[in-house]
This record gives structure tokens, C-alpha cells and sequence, in this order.
């Protein structure tokens, strides 16, 4: 009689705990079908000099955003907020430190990422996750404030770009053989499809396909040979992760393909970091090669946005 009487009163329960359980879980991610019905079309063209918000750590930086804003041409604005190996948490939850902070935006262009998204002021939301990916997923909810941000971005009309990035030159599993996993099974089903789950009404999230860009640059020079300053993709780093001068610039012209809509050869590639002290220049001669390898490489996505060139 005592287990009857447990059981019935532990059943409604059970069942209510249950429920709550399920209303609690992820929801699945967006279907493929749904996911890739979003850029059956491109993104509305620029309207004029573009005005970008960067949210993300070192492989943004300071001196990217800046050489950027050169290729583009006076008024283009932009502003920042970075950490050290910053995680998209750390940037929405103000609960989280991000690593770093005083340091990395201890300059002009710093200014509050809720802010900058709330303020009106921008055109173009750029964020990217932490290095190593598979563990900002895993460890700090990558799709759930990827899918934050997203969501702020369209109460304020902000288109959102997802900058995808890559991991240690020295990854055991292959450096190129990762870039050429990681797209799909990270970036794409990993953190994108989930995170527009969580969004009422998902609008696309654009991508500038850093990490594509930089192994179809370093197949151009293991196919073709050294070029000006430039003999193998180490040749775009200081250490493992971070890349130098070269490297920046490889990611400036990328941004710069995606956020315009337009092809970056013929750019200048004499540049100044953002303290105005001279970057160091790759020459005529490679920084040729880097912009028709961004430019085929960003008009081969359709989720960078770009319309079709036409033939």
C-alpha cells in the first residue's frame, strides 16, 4: 500500500519534471534545407562606406580592423571590443571576465559591445569564437550566444558576419586537413545551425571564410612557389596561431571581399598598422596572388553573401 500511495503521488511528478526537461533541451538544429534556403540570395549590397562592429580576440586584433578600414577608403568606421582567446560568452555575459580586456582595448577604437549593437551606429556586426572551436562549443555554448548576438543584431537591423578563423599551424590532426573539416562539422553544423534554432525568424548569418582563405593561399604557394616574401603559409604567422603583418592583410583584403561586395584586386597593399607605424609590406607580386585567391575564394560560398560575378 506504501509503494501505491509513493508511486501515485511521485507520478504527476515525474512526468511534470519530465516535460520541463524537454521544454529545457537544445532545440534541434535548423534543417539543412532551411539552413541553405538562406542564401539562395545575396546580401543587400553596401550602401556607401560600411560602418563595422568587431567582436572577437587576437585573430581580429588591431592592426587587421585597421589596414581594413584602408583598403576601404575614408568613411569607413569601425570599432572593437577583444579579449584574449575570448569567447562569444564572455562578450554577451557581463557575469564572465573577459581575458585580457584592459589590455586588448586599451585603444581608440574600443567601445562596449552592447552598446555598439544597440546604438544605431553600425551596418555590419562581425564576430568570431575562440580558438580551439570543437571546445567553445563544447565548453562555453557557442551556438547559444552565437545565437544571442544574432538575435540582438536583428532587433537593431544589424546584418551579422561570422568570421571563421583555424587552429594551432602544429594541430596533430593536419592544419589544412582541419580547415577543410572544420567549415562544415564546426562552424556550419556545429555553431551556425543551432544557433539560428534559437532565433525567431533566423536571417543569415554571413560568413568571412578566413580559414578557407588562408589554406587556398597556402595550396597557391605550395603549387606555384615562394612569391615575394612568402615561401609557405608559416611565412603568414609570428607563432602557431597568430599571424603577422602578411597575414593581417590576407584577412583585411577577406573582410573586405565579403563586406563590400567587391573584389580586392588592384588594392594597395602598402599599409600602417593601427598605431601608424608602417606595416610591413608583402609586395606587388604577392599581394596580387592573396586577392584573386580571397576573391575566388569568397564568390565560391554562397554564405559569404557575395552575389555571383557574372561570366
Amino acid at each position: 500500500m506504501f509503494k501505491r500511495v509513493v508511486l501515485f503521488v511521485l507520478t504527476p511528478v515525474l512526468v511534470i519534471l519530465g516535460a520541463l526537461g524537454l521544454y529545457l533541451r537544445d532545440p534541434a538544429p535548423l534543417d539543412t534545407e532551411s539552413f541553405n534556403a538562406l542564401y539562395t540570395s545575396p546580401a543587400p549590397a553596401p550602401n556607401g562606406q560600411r560602418q563595422v562592429f568587431h567582436i572577437g580576440h587576437s585573430l581580429v586584433g588591431r592592426n587587421m580592423p585597421a589596414m581594413l578600414a584602408q583598403l576601404a577608403g575614408e568613411g569607413h568606421g569601425y570599432a572593437s571590443q577583444l579579449g584574449w582567446g575570448a569567447t562569444l560568452k564572455s562578450h554577451w555575459d557581463p557575469d564572465v571576465p573577459i581575458n585580457g580586456f584592459e589590455t586588448e582595448n586599451n585603444h581608440p577604437a574600443y567601445r562596449d559591445a552592447h552598446e555598439a549593437v544597440e546604438s544605431g551606429e553600425y551596418d555590419a556586426l562581425v564576430l568570431t569564437e575562440m580558438v580551439e572551436i570543437k571546445d567553445a562549443i563544447r565548453y562555453f555554448d557557442s551556438p547559444v550566444h552565437l545565437g544571442n548576438w544574432a538575435g540582438k543584431a536583428a532587433a537593431n537591423n544589424l546584418p551579422v558576419y561570422l568570421y571563421e578563423t583555424w587552429h594551432q599551424l602544429d594541430d596533430e590532426e593536419g592544419w589544412l586537413n582541419r580547415i577543410d573539416r572544420d567549415r562544415a562539422l564546426y562552424w556550419e553544423d556545429g555553431v551556425m545551425r543551432p544557433a539560428l534554432a534559437r532565433v525567431d525568424n533566423p536571417q543569415p548569418i554571413y560568413v568571412i571564410p578566413g580559414g578557407q582563405v588562408m589554406a587556398a593561399f597556402s595550396r597557391h604557394l605550395e603549387q606555384n612557389g615562394p612569391i615575394g616574401p612568402l615561401s609557405t603559409h608559416d611565412d603568414l604567422f609570428i607563432d602557431k596561431i597568430h599571424y603577422n603583418d602578411y597575414g593581417a592583410y590576407l584577412m583585411a583584403l577577406t573582410h573586405y571581399a565579403v563586406l563590400y561586395q567587391r573584389s580586392p584586386v588592384g588594392l594597395p597593399h602598402s599599409l600602417s598598422r593601427a598605431d601608424g607605424t608602417p606595416a610591413d609590406d608583402v609586395g606587388a607580386e604577392a599581394a596580387a596572388a592573396m586577392q584573386q585567391v580571397v576573391w575566388d575564394v569568397v564568390t565560391s560560398s554562397p554564405m559569404s553573401g557575395i552575389p555571383v560575378p557574372s561570366s
